[in-house]
Formats: C-alpha cells, structure tokens, sequence
C-alpha cells in the first residue's frame, strides 16, 4: 500500500517508516521538520512541509496518491501544553482539520492517527481498557480526545475510517541504533535517566513521592517503539482490508515506578545516577 506519514521524521514517525519499509510498503515522509530530523529518514522520499498548508497537501498527495495517511504531526509537550494552551489547539487540532478536509477532497479514505492515553486523565479503573471515561487533564490531552471526536464525525460523514491509537509511554530505539529518541528539551524519564547517567545532567528529579503506589512515586506503563511502530502498520493494514474505523490502547499492561526504572538503570549501567526528590508537577 501507498502511505503517506505525516510527521515521519520524528521519534515514533521514524521508527513506523522502518517498519512500513520492511514491511514493504511505499513511503512518502511529509514533516515540517521543526521538531523531526531529516537524518532519521533513508530509503523513501522526504517532503518538507505543513499539515495546516492545503495547497501543499494537495500537492502531496497528487503525487504519491496515498491509500492510506498515517498523522503524527503533533506537538507533544504536556508542560507547554498548559503554557501554551493556543499553541497546541492551533498546531494539534486546527491543522488537523485541515488535512482531514484535505483527505476528504482527494478521496482517501484511511487515517492512522497518533492518539495518546492522555486522553482519560486520572483513570477510575486500572488497567484501563478503551471503554473507560475520557476526562483529560491537560490540554495536550484535550487536543487528541478533540482529534479523535473529528474522526468519528468525519467517518459518519464522509466514510473517513480511522485507527486511533491511545499510547501510554514510548520508549527505546531501533535495533539499529541509527535511531531513536531525540527530543530537544527532553521531557520523557527514561532518556533523562540515561542522560544522567552519562553525566551529561547533574541530577535526576523525582516529581512526587506521595502517590498511591509500593514506593509512592509515579508509576508509567511503558511500551518499546519498535512494537507501537508495528501496531501502526497493522492498523493501517488492517484500515485497507475493511475492518472499518476501530480505537486502540497500546501499552503492555504492566506499570513501574519511576524510581523503579532508576534503580533498572543504576542496575544496567553500574553508574550512581544522582536523584533528588522533587514536590509533584
């Protein structure tokens, strides 16, 4: 199939367009490259460009008439999110619109789109399955719960079917390792822990140490990018054999804390990485 990976040259993007390379798959990368790398992205074209222009979309998709679209041009930040509130509805939800109008004009009719279990804030329930209560916390989770209710008009209204998926935590590189998680700030507790341990940062800081949890820190479910990548490919698969539009929670049901995954790294490593605590963000 032909697919076209809208932010395909960022963390999560990059590693889809491995799989969907190896998967055999035709690609065509369209990033803005203001967070992406154009270095991630070899064997398939890369077209540099915005999810919010439709005279380039058109374009676009004119010329690699793509089947199906998969959207990961996002921005991600919870912190600015809250900052920055018109920043993300501008960048995640307006310009969303954009390109699912854009779809909708040149007659495709899938959409893989890079949800996030931001979505159910502070879950009533755990595990939390996809039926569970949408109530986000922040704004960054109010821009993917307001993508995912476009997707379902769209799909009453024009026949745009959709994969939605929700993820808890990426983490991890290619094996590979050309690569992998490279976010400027980095914000994600694995990376800083690692960049910790190299002595590029002084210390680690452990928001929180009052929660509900064996040592009373945070705890994160976390799934390797290599699977969720992999997920990405089934799903548009999947979209193009007809199963029509479904939603997803990717994770692997297992939470640890974060000082559970510092000891991990100290343990690996055989380095100190210095953690102080810190009151909850």
């Amino acid at each position: 199939m032909n697919v076209l990976v809208a932010g395909g040259a960022g963390y999560i993007g990059s590693h889809v367009v491995r799989e969907l390379q190896e998967a055999g798959h035709s690609i065509v990368v369209y990033d803005s490259l203001e967070h992406g790398h154009a270095q991630a992205i070899s064997g398939c074209e890369l077209i540099a460009g915005d999810i919010g222009d439709p005279v380039a979309l058109g374009s676009v998709f004119a010329q690699c008439k793509p089947d199906v679209v998969m959207n990961f041009a996002a921005y991600t930040s919870v912190a600015e999110s809250m900052a920055d509130p018109s920043k993300y509805y501008r960048n995640n939800v307006s310009k969303t619109l954009v390109l699912l109008d854009a779809m909708v004009h040149e007659g495709i009719r899938y959409i893989v789109f890079s949800s996030s279990a931001a979505v159910y804030g502070e879950p009533l329930r755990v595990p939390v399955d996809e039926d569970a209560r949408c109530a986000p916390t922040n704004v960054y989770g109010e821009t993917k719960l307001m993508v995912e209710t476009m997707l379902a008009a769209y799909d009453r209204a024009y026949g745009l079917n959709y994969a939605s998926l929700r993820y808890f935590n990426a983490a991890g590189a290619h094996p590979s390792g050309d690569i992998g998680e490279d976010h400027d700030p980095e914000t994600q507790l694995i990376p800083l822990v690692l960049m910790t341990a190299l002595g590029l940062r002084p210390e680690l800081k452990v928001f929180g140490q009052d929660y509900d949890t064996p040592d009373g820190t945070c705890v994160r479910d976390y799934i390797h990018v290599s699977d969720l990548a992999s997920a990405h490919v089934l799903a548009a698969e999947a979209l193009v054999e007809g199963l029509g539009s479904r939603t997803y929670n990717l994770g692997n049901g297992q939470g640890y804390t974060v000082r559970q995954v510092i000891e991990t790294a100290r343990r690996v490593t055989g380095r100190e990485i210095p953690a102080v605590d810190a009151p909850r963000r």
